[in-house]
């Protein structure tokens, strides 16, 4: 859905509420609440890439917003 240095950030069309996303680098994941923009919950990823993939979702949140409405109406 979106990439960005190195990460990949995805929306799933069958999750849950909160609007959220997550976003994988490696074999590492984080879950990012996006409104407001925070992180909730990490799997093998190093804090300081989970400050950056916050950054991503930060720099993106209206689009993201978007999308997770796009896929899950308004949530």
């Amino acid at each position: 859905m979106l990439r960005q240095n190195g990460f990949e950030v995805v929306i799933y069309p069958n999750d849950h509420t909160p609007m959220h996303v997550h976003v994988f680098k490696s074999d590492s994941e984080v879950k990012i609440n996006l409104s407001p923009v925070t992180v909730v919950e990490s799997w093998n990823m190093k804090k300081s890439d989970a400050r950056k993939a916050k950054r991503i979702a930060v720099e993106h949140q209206n689009f993201l917003i978007e999308k997770w409405r796009e896929i899950h109406g308004q949530g």
